[in-house]
């Protein structure tokens, strides 16, 4: 986003800021119900919904129908989106694999909280196995990760014309702590060609309604789509990833970190290079489909890794997969399941490796 126009910068919350992002991109519908830590994006649409009498606004009876009401929106050419978190990430799941298998352009915010079950309301980094490859499919999804206050505004748009470019479901896959963060975002000005063009799933003016299916009666049938699906997934997605690294490029310690804890690491590692000690940073930005040749890049000449979340190695898998024969370095860990992650605390750790390694 950082080519646009920025209209104006103004403070707001996490929460606030995505729905501002839906708004600026031409999001026109919205279905949801509540549930922290992410109620007051549905509370903010309501609000614009009144004003503005062309979005429509639905507060469903549960998060499942909330997800169905949105593949309906869709379906009839509105560009539709949800959010939920948590328990409701669970039970939306049956709407979200169908708008997966069916090829269905869908927005959906995750405000992750503490598992299992209802644990506890604001936060964690616990809902990225759940997010990322969903119910009863196999992942065809696109899931952008913000680690500030901005990229909630940003990754939001991104994410929708990612959905409607590519026709696959899409996630904003954040926490409550940045839902509920307050501070300066940059509004930028978006021109007719920065929006992906919203048309329906079944019924496009220009062609005779789409018989899109959910069903099927053979298995050899399904193999033969889902073979289609994966071909088309796997092309796009070099064009999706993103990721970033920070950091002396030429360390031999790398910090892998994901959303809100990548903004910890970005503060420790800024920290320790004031003390003259030498690290770098991979960060995903999108964490499906993942960044593996940006990590394998960003691991080379590396002999330690420290991979830090906000759970009990749901990214930690995926990073060591990603460098599974591709590394040597050993393997750190600093898993706090549903607690944040202190810059102090990633320091503290990184000290001891560089000790451990001194020996």
């Amino acid at each position: 986003m950082a080519t646009q126009t920025k209209v104006s910068t103004s403070l707001m919350t996490g929460n606030q800021a995505v729905v501002k992002a839906a708004l600026a991109v031409g999001a026109d519908m919205f279905s949801g119900y509540p549930i922290t830590p992410t109620t007051e994006i549905l509370s903010e649409w309501a609000k614009e919904a009144e004003k503005n009498k062309k979005l429509i606004f639905l507060q469903t009876e549960d998060e499942s129908a909330a997800g169905f009401v949105m593949i309906g929106g869709v379906s009839m050419g509105k560009k539709a989106w949800t959010a939920t978190a948590g328990v409701g990430n669970v039970l939306m799941q049956d709407p979200l694999s169908m708008a997966e298998a069916m090829r269905i352009p869908t927005v959906t915010y995750i405000g992750q909280r503490g598992g299992p079950s209802t644990g506890t309301v604001i936060y964690s980094q616990q809902e990225l196995n759940l997010t990322r490859m969903g119910g009863n499919g196999e992942g065809m999804r696109i899931v952008y990760a913000p680690s500030n206050l901005q990229e909630m505004y940003d990754l939001t748009i991104k994410a929708f014309n990612s959905a409607w470019k590519y026709r696959f479901p899409t996630f904003i896959l954040s926490d409550g702590y940045l839902a509920k963060t307050y501070g300066e975002v940059n509004i930028w000005s978006l021109k007719k060609s920065d929006i992906v063009p919203t048309d329906s799933a079944f019924l496009n003016p220009k062609k005779q309604p789409n018989n899109i299916r959910n069903c099927f009666s053979q298995e050899p049938e399904l193999y033969e789509h889902l073979l289609e699906d994966f071909a088309d997934f796997d092309k796009i997605s070099e064009e999706i990833v993103e990721s970033e690294t920070l950091g002396d490029k030429k360390s031999t310690i790398l910090i892998c970190a994901w959303g809100v804890v990548a903004s910890s690491a970005k503060a420790a590692v800024e920290e320790l290079e004031r003390q003259g000690i030498s690290v770098k940073l991979f960060r995903p930005i999108t964490m499906r489909p993942f960044p593996v040749k940006d990590l394998q890049k960003a691991e080379e000449g590396v002999s330690d890794i420290l991979i830090t979340e906000s759970a009990n190695g749901q990214f930690g898998r995926i990073v060591r997969e990603a460098l599974y024969g591709a590394s040597d370095a050993t393997i750190h860990r600093l898993y706090k399941p549903a607690m944040g992650v202190m810059p102090e605390e990633i320091q503290a750790k990184l000290k001891e490796v560089i000790h451990g390694k001194a020996k």
